[in-house]
């Protein structure tokens, strides 16, 4: 475990039932529906994951207006609590948008009840300091497309209620 503080750590309330949540992370099909930033998508081909302790999580994202940018991510899982913790190594590697670089990073995301069938997410990542601000903003809005695939998923549902963005 690194002892080091995350230079991002989000938490977020979603409008949905954890397990719900939790699914929008691990399974292929509800991640290809929402992950990345706007404009950005994954190809469900390929899309790859073995969710377990020691198992993996692989994609590539193309960004739609310049589709020759290819960003492959393989996270290494090292820990896996059914409904409740993804953590692993990310490894970001392919033809990335100018001014990031292949890098590796630590990300560790929770997945806590809250009231009325809520859930609150927690993110931590560790990565290179020049990356908080791009990756806030990835988050940011990958979250506004996953409003609205959970919000399709269960018909009526509101929008979140509650964000909180900090970075060390």
């Amino acid at each position: 475990m690194n002892t080091e503080p995350p230079q991002l750590a989000i938490s977020r309330v979603f409008d949905a039932p954890r397990d719900l949540v939790y699914r929008a992370f691990t399974d292929p099909d509800h991640l290809a529906a929402w992950w990345g930033p706007t404009g950005n998508s994954l190809p469900r081909d390929e899309v790859e994951f073995d969710i377990r302790p020691g198992g993996y999580q692989r994609w590539t994202e193309i960004n739609a207006a310049e589709p020759e940018l290819r960003v492959h991510v393989h996270v290494d899982l090292t820990d896996v609590a059914d409904g409740e913790l993804l953590d692993g190594v990310v490894h970001v590697s392919g033809r990335l948008p100018e001014g990031i670089e292949p890098h590796v990073t630590r990300m560790r995301v929770e997945f806590h009840d809250e009231a009325d069938g809520r859930t609150r997410l927690e993110i931590r990542q560790w990565l290179p300091d020049h990356l908080a601000g791009p990756s806030t903003e990835g988050w940011r809005q990958a979250f506004i497309k996953l409003d609205a695939t959970l919000a399709n998923v269960r018909p009526g549902a509101a929008h979140h209620r509650e964000v909180e963005v900090w970075q060390s």
